[in-house]
């Protein structure tokens, strides 16, 4: 019998992401100690930044929203077995056609420019994703390196449409101009001043819709089931009469589309314009919320909001405890981002090996033995 059994549901979900996020505490807390802080009195502050008064659980909504959506993108590529790592590019790409559309109507109603805008990020932003699912698909180009290498042409691609196609003549910025109040996303200080001067804004509510979405398609549609199929076994998905080619490129596109939310969220909701790097490498926090969250939309919920916390509580600290500066949070984030993500399998093998002990099987080989001794 094999020393090593999979893991319970809820030990894979909830035990494995929990062990891993403790230890990721308790290594930050050792950085927190080498200054010569307390690390109780930190934790008390990110807490208290994220959620304890109105401003500060608004930003970490706001944080929560964009990581919301990269993280959906990494998930739904990934149960087709694919990498997404491209949402970082997609998201930002996607920003173009927010702000076309957010300019053009931005003398109506948010309610008329809000939806149009979000059809046309969904599909730039989609459209950016399908390149690399179709040269996968058709061309055998893996799309690890395809989405990565698409992230630095967005960037390029995007510092050329900035500076040389939406940048007023009149502007020394490199940004287009500012949207009028008919083409933004209202935020939530709007309907209730408990937000007080907070950016979060009705993108968390297309980021909620979002994620009822994903699970809807993915575990509740002839669709997704062609999706897991693929993901879990390619050679049975096509031995079922299922094209995995054109599952690849509908799957990317998707992908795509949910990053593509993202310049919803920061050009029409935050920013009310579109500047550079409006994105702030959420593409890539979104994979170790996709990871922490076991690719399932409630797992990603609760990623979201644990990053988002820690970016919004992140700033408090820095400025309640002078001595721990920026780039401790930033390493603080990265040991988080470490554990639960790249090193999430760290414990697996321990804690399978653990659950062995205590299963009936192992029981019954024990009790066997033991009988034998006796008998002997």
């Amino acid at each position: 019998m094999s020393a090593r059994r999979p893991l319970p549901r809820w030990a894979d979900v909830a035990l494995l992401p929990a062990i891993n996020l403790l230890l990721a505490f308790l290594v930050s807390g050792l950085v927190v100690l080498l200054v010569g802080e307390n690390p109780l009195h930190a934790i008390q502050v990110i807490i208290y930044g994220a959620f304890g008064y109105g401003d500060g659980f608004g930003y970490t909504l706001y944080y929560t929203t964009n990581f919301i959506f990269t993280g959906l993108a990494v998930a739904v590529a990934a149960h087709a077995g694919l990498f997404n790592i491209g949402g970082d590019g997609q998201a930002y790409v996607a920003g173009l056609g927010a702000i076309v559309v957010a300019l053009a109507l931005d003398q109506t109603h948010w309610l008329i420019a809000m939806p149009l805008a979000i059809l046309a990020a969904a599909a730039v932003g989609g459209f950016w994703a399908f390149i690399p699912g179709y040269l996968q698909a058709k061309r055998g180009s893996h799309v690890v390196i395809t989405t990565i290498m698409f992230n630095f042409i967005g960037a390029a691609l995007m510092v050329y449409m900035v500076n040389r196609v939406l940048k007023p003549a009149s502007s020394m910025a490199p940004e287009s101009d500012t949207i009028e109040m008919g083409g933004r996303v209202p935020q939530l200080r709007e309907f209730s001043s408990f937000f007080g001067y907070s950016p979060v804004n009705l993108s968390i509510v297309i980021a909620v819709l979002a994620l009822i979405g994903v699970y809807i398609l993915i575990w509740h549609t002839k669709f997704g089931y062609a999706v897991r199929v693929l993901g879990a076994n390619p050679t049975a998905s096509r031995y079922a009469g299922i094209s995995n080619s054109k599952m690849i490129m509908i799957t990317m596109t998707i992908s795509g589309a949910l990053a593509g939310m993202v310049a919803i969220n920061e050009v029409m909701g935050v920013q009310h314009r579109l500047v550079l790097d409006f994105v702030a490498g959420a593409g890539f926090v979104g994979i170790a919320v996709a990871l922490m969250g076991r690719n399932h939309p409630i797992g990603i919920l609760l990623a979201s909001l644990l990053f988002g916390a820690l970016y919004q509580g992140g700033q408090e600290l820095q400025f309640v405890i002078p001595a721990i500066t920026k780039e401790m949070i930033v390493v603080i984030q990265a040991l988080v981002i470490l554990f639960t993500g790249a090193m999430e399998g760290l414990f697996r093998p321990s804690l399978e090996r653990s659950f062995m002990l205590f299963s009936p099987e192992q029981k019954s080989e024990a009790i066997e033995r033991e009988t034998a001794k006796t008998e002997s």
